[in-house]
């Protein structure tokens, strides 16, 4: 692919949101909607993704895509030609921050690029790349999930170790599913120490 500037840019949409507040499902339905109007399309997601099949982006819901699973962002231009339209990325957060130097050439060389991903940890800190990319959005699209201990709008995701609340200290990758995240709201979020948003947590 020609990743010089195009005559004509691209955008760059951001779903953003806790665990199970639809952002997959936002994502296939964006991105199934470019099938139908006969763009062509290309679909990744980060390897550490494997709750269902390396190969299918999956909603929780159940509907799929099929997906390329990567580590490195620089490999997506590899995929990527003049005739490629659309491009869908899942779990965008677990990137390394080059993956927005790579986007960013993506939109210049003409191709809407939309991204889904957690804008927060379980600690409540914006997640990696995630900043940056809601900063430099055409589109943002925050949803919320239902907060599963009282039932209000949840926008936190909540880890459990044995059913009881992750300290801040945890690691800040650990990939599961219901038997170790639910949503929550900011009153019932729980986490023993409050964030401080330092450059040390950020990074």
């Amino acid at each position: 692919m020609n990743m010089h500037d195009s005559s004509k840019k691209g955008s760059l949409e951001v779903i953003c949101g806790s665990m199970f507040s639809g952002k997959s499902e936002e994502l296939i339905r964006r991105l199934k909607r470019s099938q139908l109007a006969r763009q062509n399309i290309l679909v990744f997601k980060h390897e550490l993704d494997d709750r269902a099949t390396i190969e299918y982006l999956v909603s929780h819901n159940g509907h799929k895509l099929k997906a390329i699973p990567l580590d490195s962002p620089h490999a997506i231009a590899s995929y990527v030609s003049d005739t490629t339209n659309v491009i869908g990325i899942d779990e965008v957060q677990f990137f390394s921050l080059e993956i927005v130097n790579i986007i960013c050439k993506l939109i210049d060389a003409g191709k809407r690029v939309i991204v889904a991903g957690l804008d927060l940890d379980f600690k409540g800190v914006p997640f990696g790349c995630m900043p940056l990319l809601l900063a430099i959005a055409d589109q943002v699209t925050k949803l919320k999930a239902i907060c599963m201990n009282c039932g209000r709008d949840a926008q936190y995701t909540q880890r459990l170790v044995n059913g009881l609340p992750a300290k801040f200290n945890d690691p800040i990758i650990m990939i599961g599913a219901q038997e170790s995240y639910q949503a929550r709201c900011r009153n019932c979020h729980l986490i023993d120490q409050l964030p401080t948003f330092t450059s040390k947590e950020l990074l």
